[in-house]
C-alpha cells in the first residue's frame, strides 16, 4: 500500500476581530477547527477563480474563432437580457 503524506506549513494571518469571531462561530457550528474552515475557504476561492479564468478563456476563444467584435458581444448580451425580461 502506498501512503502519501502532505506536509503542512504554519502561517500567521491577521484578521479584524469581527471577522475572526465570524470564522470561529462558523467553525464551531460546523464542528471543525478554524484551520480546517480556512483551508476549505481558500480551496473554494482558488477553485472559483480558476472557473472564472476558464470561462473567460472560453469566451476569448469563441470570440476569436467566430471573429466577433466587442459590439457583437454587447448586442448579444443586450438581446439576452431583453429576452429574459420578456419571459
Amino acid at each position: 500500500m502506498i501512503q502519501i503524506t502532505m506536509s503542512t506549513v504554519t502561517v500567521n494571518i491577521s484578521f479584524q476581530n469581527s471577522l475572526l469571531n465570524e470564522i470561529d462561530k462558523t467553525a464551531r457550528k460546523e464542528h471543525r477547527s478554524r484551520s480546517e474552515l480556512l483551508r476549505d475557504a481558500a480551496r473554494l476561492y482558488i477553485q472559483r477563480q480558476q472557473q472564472w479564468d476558464d470561462l473567460f478563456q472560453l469566451g476569448e476563444r469563441i470570440t476569436e474563432e467566430k471573429q466577433l467584435t466587442l459590439r457583437d458581444v454587447e448586442d448579444e448580451i443586450k438581446s439576452a437580457r431583453q429576452e429574459k425580461r420578456g419571459s
